[in-house]
């Protein structure tokens, strides 16, 4: 018994390698557009041109997932959402899958040192912000509605600008090594059909003449 109450514990308390979103005020117009872009309860589904592409892209996920999430149910469950997520929020799922991989490793109970929570590591302050207090970071569907969302509105906030988004969504805007590291690993293991967007590659060569 003691064991698996260890057990338990740690798996609540993975640590996560990546920062965390700072508390920013937020006007109660962009308070009440994030909250109600959270609140949509709609099912996740796979937005392509055919049935066929849909099919094709879960199993290419699928299978470089598979030693990540063994479990094929979940594994599925996981990609179907993060799809849903990703693209209701108008981001590429692949760049998402590159972000969670840096965030947590793709652990559901990653917490960072500074209490960030889940798939993509969002911190609790957002609940209190723009969300109802029984919501659960760790729970999959709210986890990546919330990271989708705060990202989106990253991007809004710096017109598009993938990395200085990036940089915020993990506290370390205006340096390179974070957006470096998830633009990496969209290209190196998610990229789908292998193609980067523009946003990543501009704000890239940006960051580069600044610093």
């Amino acid at each position: 018994m003691r064991k698996l109450i260890c057990l338990f514990s740690l798996l609540f308390t993975l640590p996560a390698n990546a920062g965390t979103q700072s508390y920013e005020p937020l006007s109660a117009s962009v308070q009440a557009a994030l909250h109600k872009a959270i609140s949509d309860s709609a099912a996740p589904r796979l937005a392509f041109a055919s049935q066929t592409d849909a099919h094709t892209w879960l199993a290419e996920m699928s299978l470089r997932l598979e030693k990540r999430i063994p479990d094929k149910t979940v594994r599925l469950d996981f990609l179907k959402t993060v799809h849903y997520e990703a693209t209701r929020a108008g981001l590429d799922p692949q760049m998402v899958l590159g972000l969670i991989q840096v965030e947590s490793g793709f652990k559901k109970y990653a917490v960072s040192s500074a209490g960030a929570r889940g798939y993509m590591q969002v911190m609790p302050f957002w609940i209190k912000q723009i969300g109802t207090p029984e919501q659960n970071l760790f729970h999959l569907r709210t986890n990546l509605r919330y990271g989708c969302t705060i990202l989106r509105h990253y991007l809004d906030i710096e017109k598009g600008d993938l990395f200085r988004a990036l940089g915020r969504y993990n506290g370390s805007l205006g340096r390179p090594e974070y957006p470096n590291m998830v633009v990496g690993a969209w290209r190196n293991g998610w990229a789908y059909p292998g193609k980067i967007g523009s946003a990543a590659a501009g704000g890239k060569e940006r960051l580069a003449a600044a610093s």
